[in-house]
């Protein structure tokens, strides 16, 4: 009977360990996100689909975090999602001719928002607006689409195609 209940204690102990190494991941993974420290500025960016960005989202330049999403709200005339960005003044001048894209880190993982400067000698201000802009990949869509044959790019008739070109 000793040997039983010492292998019910050793797999308890186990276990209770399993849960305190979850947990301490989980409190570390939700409060290393740093804010933008120092002077910033803000930018906005249009979206048809901004695919689950979320406010505080990470927004970079060559893999290098420069910023911050502040909001993310919806265009009431145009239906667009406007996404406001919290740039750092550390990172220097960005062209004005700057684009905007929406990533995923990972297969599954978070979105930000990937830079990639032009070559405008004037650079974005207060309040202006990035016009180049890529919005998210939807892995939904990307599996209906090969699911249901449209991934052939044939040019098919489907309503969106057709909302698109009329626009």
């Amino acid at each position: 009977m000793s040997a039983n209940r010492k292998t019910e204690w050793s797999v308890g102990a186990f276990i209770a360990m399993g849960f305190a190494c979850a947990l301490a991941l989980a409190f570390a993974s939700t409060n290393s996100r740093s804010g933008v420290s120092g002077e910033t500025y803000r930018v906005t960016a249009r979206f048809t689909n901004a695919g689950e960005l979320k406010v505080r989202a990470p927004v970079k330049i060559a893999g290098v975090k420069v910023g911050e999403v502040a909001e993310v709200n919806l265009d009431p005339l145009r239906f667009d999602a406007i996404a406001t960005l919290r740039i750092s003044r550390t990172a220097g001048d960005i062209p004005a001719d700057t684009s905007a894209a929406i990533y995923t880190s990972g297969l599954l993982g978070d979105r930000y928002i990937g830079l990639t400067p032009g070559g405008d000698p004037e650079p974005l201000h207060e309040g202006d607006e990035i016009l180049l802009t890529q919005s998210a990949v939807v892995l939904e869509q990307l599996i209906s689409k090969y699911m249901f044959g449209n991934a052939e790019g044939d040019g098919g008739s489907s309503s969106a195609t057709a909302t698109e070109t009329t626009q």
